[in-house]
């Protein structure tokens, strides 16, 4: 196997597993969460939610991503290209929409009680899936069109205007329908980083004001889990901005041209898909819910493991 396509491999077995691992620690450790205590606050399910939709945009993309660079072939028929392809879609399109309305919650908590936030506050948990639900149905509509283009990979030269996956096909057919399908995706995401850069600038301004009027004076329990939180959620944007930016701008320059190297669609995969893969360990180290689960889990185990070296001795 050529070295290129080893470390290409490597480098996306690496990814998936990650990925994999650790947005599906995330969703255990919050199940636990669910059946020990009455209710999960809205930032919570918001985490849990982000968790379930990095874990299909990986199971969607970056697994018969993986298989395909190590050589497997007619992984998918046309019905299955078409159903993870739509799948992808909406999995990427909700975690950049939950990211988004994660910013937009936290804000909105720390934010100093006013004549209308009095009353937004107290209602932010009954919005939690209405929203959801909204997101949902925005993501599916916008998404649509995917499963019309997506087909199984055909024998011979490759259509303009067709981005090769490796596992299926993505045929716009003509100029049109690939830049107006660009031009709705990155609309979309445009406006909810846009949004997402506004609140965690928000919520920046007001951690410094915090940490202005705290000086020499301790803080409250309550207040500094707020701020923890805070932080988080501002760690968890940049994250997502970074990986944003690299992938965007490859993804402008593949709707500049009407064949699509190989190669610069992997890299906006890889790229594409680190949010995914490495937002789960943020949650993880900075959730002391999740990560108190994780380390009662493991507490938990360990006895057993112990008892069964000593039996095999």
């Amino acid at each position: 196997m050529d070295l290129c396509v080893t470390i290409k491999g490597v480098s996306f077995l690496l990814q998936t597993a990650i990925g994999i691992l650790g947005n599906t620690v995330v969703l255990l450790a919050y199940a636990s969460i669910f059946c020990t205590e009455p209710k999960l606050l809205p930032v919570d399910m918001i985490l849990c939610h982000l968790a379930f939709a990095n874990l299909m945009l990986l199971l969607t993309r970056c697994v018969p991503q993986t298989m395909t660079v190590f050589g497997l072939k007619d992984l998918l028929n046309d019905p299955g290209c078409k159903v993870v392809i739509y799948g992808y879609r909406i999995g990427r399109a909700l975690s950049v929409c939950i990211t988004c309305m994660l910013s937009v919650f936290q804000a909105v908590t720390i934010a100093p009680a006013g004549p209308r936030l009095s009353r937004l506050k107290p209602a932010l948990p009954s919005l939690v899936l209405p929203i959801f639900v909204g997101l949902w149905l925005l993501n599916m509509g916008i998404c649509i069109a995917a499963p019309f283009f997506s087909m199984a990979p055909r024998n011979g030269t490759i259509p303009a205007f067709t981005l090769n996956l490796g596992f299926c096909h993505v045929d716009f057919r003509d100029n049109l329908s690939y830049v107006i399908n660009g031009v709705a995706v990155s609309g979309r995401d445009f406006a909810f980083v846009a949004l997402m850069v506004g609140s965690s600038s928000y919520i920046l301004l007001l951690l410094h004001r915090h940490s202005k009027q705290v000086r020499g004076i301790s803080r409250s329990h309550g207040r500094g889990a707020e701020t923890r939180a805070a932080k988080t959620v501002v760690t968890l944007v940049i994250l997502y901005i970074v990986f944003f930016g690299i992938d965007n701008v490859i993804w402008i320059y593949m709707l500049t041209v009407s064949k699509v190297s190989p190669v610069v669609a992997d890299m906006r995969v890889f790229f594409s898909s680190c949010y995914a893969s490495l937002s789960p360990y943020f949650i993880i180290s900075s959730n002391k819910k999740v990560k108190r689960k994780i380390v009662c889990a493991v507490e938990h185990n360990q006895p057993l493991v112990d008892t069964q070296e000593s039996n095999d001795k």
